[in-house]
C-alpha cells in the first residue's frame, strides 16, 4: 500500500488522453449539474480497459484512478491479481467485496445479503460452507452481481479497479467479464488493467468494450525520449544532460517502470547525470531486472535472501509473521531482512508486504532453486494451517508440492476440496482432488477421492466424472454406503449425458447383488426414474407392470417410497389411464413431502409429479408446486439447469392455460439459461420445443421456423423422452409450413415409437392429432380413423381438455356433415376445461362451420367468442383468422374493451413488492389485489431486458412501471 502510495504522488507522463478519458467517466458517473442549475443528469457507468506489457505503468495509472475517484467522492472497490493466486477461487472477489462488509456480525450479515447469504457468503469468506448441496456457478454469479448491483446502487458513485486482470483467478474473473458490460446501466465505472499477451480466454470480454472505449481496450505505449528526459529531470535534477536522458530512453526503451528504477540506482550510485556517465547506465539498467536484480538481491545476504524467497512463494499482501515463519526466521531476523528489501526497492510496505512490482517477484520466485522452491511450499502449507487460515488457503501450497504417499497431503486437499466445492468453486475442487490421487491416497481411501474427485467433476466434465466413478467402483470398497452413493452418482451422470440406458444397467447390477431392502428400493425407484425416460427402453409395458405392483405396496412412509409413488403417477399419465388414478397417486407422493433440491437426489420425480395435476387440468395446483420448487431452486443456488428447467416449463403451462404472451417470456427466460448449460441437452431439448409450440401458436409460423433451424429443430432426436416430444413438434412445425407429406413420415414415426412404450395419453403428446392433419391432404379415410382413434384415447384419459382438444381435430378432417356436433361438442368439454387457446381455436372452427351451414346468428355469437378468447391468448394468428371468418360473415368486428387493472400506482407497487423479496406473480398479484397477468407483463417485460437474474432488477422494474 506504501508504494501504491507512493505512487501517486508521481507525475504521470504521457498519459493526458488516457486520464482525460478517466476523468469523462468520472464525470458521467457522478452526474454533474448543467451550467444553469438543472437537476442533475442521469447517472452512466462505463467500463474502461487498458492494456499493456509488464512496466509500462499499468498500477501506477490505476492508482491515480483510484485517487481522483476519492477525490469526486466516489466508492472506490480495489483488487490485484496475484501470479502466485491465480488458483486461489475467489481471490480477487474476496478483495473487491470483503471490506465493504467488514464488522458486520452474522446477524447483520444475513439481514443484508438475504437470501443470498447462504450462496455468496462461503464464496466471499464471510461465513462456512453450508453442509447442503453447492450452488451451481450460474446462481453464485447471479449472486455475486446482485451483492455488487446491490453496492453499487446503496454506495454511488461506485469505482471498481482491478489491477493484473490476467492474474486474477479463474472464478472471479469469468464472473467480472460477464458482469463488467452491465456496468453502464448502473453507476459504476470498471476500470481494468492487464498485460494483452496474457488475459485469459474467459475474459474475452475486456478486449471489445461498450460505450466510450471505442470498442477496445485503450493500449498504454512506452514513452517517449522527451518524457523520460522529464521523468529523469524530475528525479535527478535539471542538471540532467541531454545526451544522458537520450541514454537512460535507450536502454529502457520508454519503459516507466524501468526508467523510474535506473534514477533511483543512478542516484544510490551518486553518479553524476552528464554525458560522462552516460555509458555506465546500461549495466546499471541491467541490475534493475533479470540476472541483475538477483544479483543484488543475493548481495543483501542469505537471511535476506531467504525472507525474499519466502514472500515471492506467499504471494500479494504478505504478512511479515507468516514470511518470517515460512522463511524459518525469528522475528527481528525478518523485521532487518524486511527493512533491507524495502532499501533495496524490492518490497514495500508494513503489514502487509508488498514486492515495488511485479516483475520483480515473478524475477524472485523464478530465481528460487527447484527443490528450495517446493520445500517452501511445503512449509508455507504447514505455517497456513498452524495460522488457523483453513485447507483452503494451503491448497494452492500443497499443489507445489511433489507427491510422496503423505497422508497428510491428501487429507488437506480433500478438506480444501470440500470446502471450495460448497463455496461454488468445482474447478478449484477438482483440481485438488486429482492432485490428491497422485500423491497417492492410501489403498482404502481411494475409492472414496476418485468418488469426490467425480462429483467436482460433474458439472463441467461430467465424461471424465464418469470414468473417475467407473474407476472409483473397481476400487476394494470397505464401506457400503460410499459404494451406493458411488452407483447413484454415477446412474445420475450418465443419464444426463443422455445415456440412459447405462444408467439403468448400472443401477440393474447393484440391484441383484446389494442385501439391503431399503438400498435397493431407492435403487429400484432411480432405475424406474431413468426407464420412463428412455425413448429406447426395450419393454416399457412390462417395466409399468412392475412399478404398478410395486407402488400399490407402498406407504409413502419415507422419500424413497414417495419418488416410487411419484413415478407410478407419471406412468399412469404416459400411458393415459383415467387422469383419478393418476391424480391419487399424485397426492400419495405429496402427502409425507417431495423435496426438489434435495442433496442427494434429483429434481426429476417432483416435476413430474407437478405436471400430472398439469396434463390433468389442474394447472393452478401445477403453478403452485413449480413456484415452491423454482424457491428451492434459487435459494440452493441453483440457476443452471434447474432453474431454466423451472422456467421452460412454467412457460409450457401457461401455455396449455392459453396465456401465449407469458408463455412465451418465461420459456425465453428458460432457454437463455438453458444455452448457458449447453445445446444438445434435455433441458435445451425442452426449451427449444416449447417455444416452437408457442409461437405456432401465436401464429408466428415463420419466427417458429427461424428457431427450429437456429436450434437444430430436427434429427437425431435426443435418447431421452423430451416433453412436448421434439419429433412431435418438428412434425406439428412442418405441417404449420405446409409440408404435410414431410410432416406426416416424421409424426408417424413419433406414433410408433410411442406406441411401442404404451405411451398412449394424447393430452401428454398429440401426435394423432397432427397426423390427422397431415394425413387429411391425400388420406382422408385414414385422417379420420387416425383423429376417432386420439378422441378414445382421450375419453380414456378423461379430462375435458384431452377430449375437447381431440374432438376439434377430428371434427376438422371430418366430413362436414360431422363437423358441427363434433365442434359442439369440443366447445362443450374445453368450456370446463382450463386450455384457454384450444377453445379460442374451437370457438372460431365452430363459428366457421356455422357459417357455412347457414346459421349465421350462431356463428356471430362463437366467432365473437373466439375473437375475444384469442385476443386474450395472444393468438395473434387466431385473432386475424377470427376477424376474416366474420367480415366473410358480413358482420364487423367490434371493438375491444380492455379489461386491464395495472395502474401505474398498481404497478409501481408491484415492482415494489417483486423487488423487496422472491415472490411469484400471483402471490403479488393476490396481496395487492390486482390482476396477476398485469404482474406477469411487467415482470415479463423486465426479464427480456436483464435476463431471469436479479442483476439490476429493482431498477428495471422501477424503469418498466413507470414507462
Amino acid at each position: 500500500m506504501g508504494q501504491r502510495s507512493l505512487r501517486g504522488r508521481r507525475t504521470l507522463f504521457e498519459r493526458e488522453s488516457e486520464l482525460s478519458t478517466v476523468d469523462e467517466a468520472l464525470s458521467d458517473l457522478a452526474g454533474p449539474r448543467g451550467n444553469s442549475g438543472e437537476p442533475p443528469g442521469r447517472s452512466r457507468g462505463a467500463l474502461l480497459s487498458f492494456a499493456g506489457h509488464a512496466g509500462i505503468g499499468k498500477t501506477t495509472l490505476l492508482t491515480e484512478v483510484r485517487r481522483r475517484s476519492a477525490a469526486k467522492g466516489c466508492t472506490v472497490l480495489s483488487a490485484r491479481g496475484g501470479e502466485q493466486e491465480q488458483r486461489v477461487a475467489f481471490h480477487v472477489a474476496r478483495q473487491l467485496l470483503q471490506p465493504e462488509f467488514a464488522g458486520l456480525s452474522e446477524a447483520e450479515l444475513r439481514a443484508t445479503l438475504g437470501s443470498w447469504y447462504a450462496i455468496v457468503g462461503p464464496a466471499l469468506g464471510l461465513c462456512a460452507p453450508s453442509e447442503g448441496a453447492p450452488p451451481d456457478q450460474q446462481g453464485l454469479r447471479a449472486g455475486l452481481d446482485w451483492v455488487l448491483t446491490h453496492l453499487a446502487v446503496q454506495r454511488a458513485p461506485m469505482v471498481l479497479v482491478l489491477d493484473d486482470a490476467h492474474w486474477a483467478d479463474a472464478e472471479s474473473l469469468s464472473w467480472l467479464a460477464a458482469f463488467a458490460p452491465r456496468a453502464e446501466q448502473l453507476p459504476l465505472l470498471v476500470v481494468v488493467a492487464y498485460r494483452p499477451d496474457e488475459l485469459p480466454e474467459h475474459a474475452e470480454a475486456f478486449r471489445s468494450l461498450p460505450g466510450r472505449a471505442g470498442q477496445r481496450p485503450i493500449g498504454l505505449e512506452p514513452l517517449s525520449a522527451a518524457a523520460v528526459a522529464r521523468l529523469v529531470r524530475e528525479d535527478l535534477g535539471i542538471q540532467a544532460d541531454d545526451a544522458f536522458c537520450r541514454e537512460c530512453w535507450a536502454v529502457t526503451a520508454g519503459n516507466p517502470f524501468e526508467a523510474v528504477e535506473l534514477t533511483a540506482k543512478v542516484r544510490d550510485r551518486g553518479l553524476n547525470p552528464t554525458e560522462d556517465g552516460a555509458h555506465l547506465l546500461r549495466d546499471l539498467a541491467a541490475a534493475v531486472k533479470g540476472s541483475g536484480l538477483i544479483a543484488r538481491l543475493e548481495r543483501l545476504g542469505t537471511t535476506t535472501v531467504r525472507f525474499a524467497w519466502a514472500c515471492a512463494v506467499l504471494g500479494t499482501e504478505i504478512r511479515p509473521a507468516l514470511a518470517a515463519a515460512v522463511a524459518g526466521l525469528g522475528s527481528e531476523e525478518a523485521a532487518d531482512a524486511a527493512d533491507a528489501l524495502r532499501i533495496a526497492r524490492i518490497l514495500t510496505g508494513a503489514d502487509p508486504l508488498e514486492f515495488v512490482h511485479p516483475l520483480i517477484a515473478t524475477a524472485v520466485y523464478r530465481d528460487i532453486p527447484g527443490a528450495v522452491r517446493v520445500a517452501l511450499h511445503g512449509q508455507a502449507a504447514w505455517c497456513v494451517i498452524d495460522e488457523g487460515l483453513g485447507p483452503a488457503a494451503a491448497a494452492r501450497h500443497l499443489m507445489e508440492t511433489h507427491p510422496d504417499g503423505d497422508t497428510w497431503i491428501v487429507q488437506q486437499l480433500r478438506a480444501a476440496a470440500r470446502e471450495t466445492q460448497r463455496a461454488g468453486a468445482p474447478d478449484a475442487a477438482r483440481r485438488c482432488l486429482a492432485r490428491a490421487l497422485r500423491e497417492p491416497p492410501p489403498p482404502a481411501e481411494r475409492a472414496a477421492v476418485l468418488y469426490e474427485l467425480g462429483c467436482a467433476s460433474l458439472l463441467t466434465e461430467p465424461a471424465n466424472t464418469v470414468n473417475h466413478l467407473r474407476a472409483a467402483l473397481e476400487e476394494p470398497i470397505a464401506d457400503p454406503e460410499l459404494r451406493h452413493n458411488i452407483v447413484y452418482r454415477l446412474s445420475q451422470v450418465l443419464a444426463h449425458s443422455d445415456r440412459l440406458a447405462e444408467a439403468s444397467e448400472i443401477l440393474d447390477r447393484e440391484i441383484h447383488v446389494t442385501g439391503d431392502a431399503r438400498v435397493r428400493l431407492r435403487m429400484q425407484s432411480e432405475q424406474f426414474m431413468w426407464d420412463a425416460f428412455r425413448a429406447d427402453e426395450p419393454d416399457s409395458p412390462a417395466r409399468s407392470r412392475r412399478l404398478a405392483r410395486l407402488a400399490d405396496r407402498l406407504t409413502g412412509r419415507d422419500l424413497t417410497e414417495r419418488y416410487v409413488i411419484g413415478l407410478r403417477a407419471w406412468d399412469a399419465t404416459l400411458r393415459g389411464e383415467p387422469a383419478p388414478v393418476a391424480l391419487q397417486h399424485a397426492e400419495r407422493a405429496l402427502a409425507g413431502g417431495l423435496g426438489w433440491a434435495e442433496a442427494d437426489r434429483g429434481f426429476e420425480v417432483p416435476v413430474l409429479v407437478a405436471m400430472t395435476f398439469m396434463y390433468a387440468d389442474r394447472p393452478g395446483r401445477t403453478e403452485e408446486l413449480f413456484a415452491t420448487g423454482i424457491a428451492d431452486f434459487e435459494t440452493q443456488g441453483w440457476h443452471g439447469a434447474h432453474l431454466s428447467f423451472g422456467y421452460t416449463i412454467l412457460g409450457y403451462v401457461r401455455f396449455r392455460r392459453g396465456r401465449l404472451v407469458e408463455a412465451e417470456d418465461f420459456v425465453r427466460a428458460g432457454l437463455r439459461l438453458a444455452e448457458r448449460v449447453g445445446p444438445g441437452t434435455p433441458v435445451h431439448w425442452y426449451a427449444v420445443g416449447t417455444l416452437v409450440q408457442v409461437l405456432l401458436a401465436r401464429g408466428r409460423v415463420d419466427e417458429a421456423t427461424r428457431a427450429g433451424e437456429h436450434y437444430a429443430l430436427r434429427a437425431p432426436f435426443p435418447a431421452a423422452v423430451t416433453f412436448p416430444d421434439a419429433q412431435t413438434v418438428y412434425g406439428e412445425l412442418l405441417l404449420a409450413r405446409g409440408l404435410a407429406k414431410e410432416a406426416a413420415v416424421e409424426l408417424a414415426s413419433a406414433g410408433r415409437r410411442l406406441d411401442e412404450r404404451g405411451m398412449r395419453n394424447p393430452s401428454w403428446c398429440p401426435w394423432q392429432l397432427h397426423l390427422a392433419r397431415a394425413e387429411s391432404h391425400e388420406t382422408p379415410e385414414r385422417a379420420v380413423a387416425t383423429a376417432l382413434d386420439a378422441v378414445q384415447r382421450a375419453r380414456q384419459y378423461g379430462t375435458p381438455s384431452a377430449i375437447g382438444q381431440a374432438l376439434r381435430a377430428a371434427a376438422e378432417v371430418s366430413p362436414v356433415p360431422d363437423r358441427v356436433s363434433l365442434l359442439e361438442e369440443s366447445v362443450d368439454h374445453l368450456e370446463r376445461s382450463p386450455a384457454g387457446y384450444e377453445l379460442a381455436c374451437a370457438l372460431v372452427a365452430l363459428g366457421t362451420e356455422l357459417r357455412r351451414a347457414g346459421r349465421p346468428k350462431e356463428a356471430a355469437e362463437h366467432l365473437y367468442r373466439g375473437l375475444d378468447a384469442a385476443v386474450q391468448c395472444g393468438a395473434d394468428g387466431l385473432v386475424g383468422e377470427a376477424r376474416e371468418e366474420l367480415a366473410n360473415a358480413g358482420l364487423r368486428p367490434r371493438r375491444l374493451h380492455s379489461t386491464e387493472t395495472d395502474t401505474l400506482t398498481a404497478r409501481e407497487r408491484a415492482a415494489a413488492a417483486l423487488t423487496a423479496r422472491d415472490r411469484t406473480p400471483a402471490q403479488v398479484a393476490k396481496e395487492l389485489r390486482i390482476d396477476e397477468q398485469a404482474v406477469v407483463r411487467l415482470l415479463s417485460a423486465v426479464y427480456r431486458k436483464v435476463g431471469t437474474d436479479r442483476t439490476g432488477l429493482a431498477a428495471a422494474l422501477r424503469e418498466q412501471a413507470t414507462s
